[in-house]
């Protein structure tokens, strides 16, 4: 019966956040880390003279 007891008045750890912040931090990392992903499309075609004379595949001729 004590540990019942003792089980009942037990308390949770607050949170320093409610849940829903957790969920926008979140959601935000990935939207910064989204737009540096999509910062860095098509920079090997950037400097088309060091890349000409290969072909779609960005492979030279053998």
């Amino acid at each position: 019966m004590l540990s019942t007891l003792l089980a009942a008045e037990e308390e949770l750890a607050p949170l320093i956040a409610p849940p829903i912040v957790f969920a926008a931090v979140a959601a935000a990392i990935f939207i910064v880390l989204g737009f540096v992903t999509w910062s860095y499309r098509d920079v090997a075609n950037r400097h088309s003279d060091k890349t000409a004379g290969q072909d779609a595949a960005g492979h030279g001729h053998h």
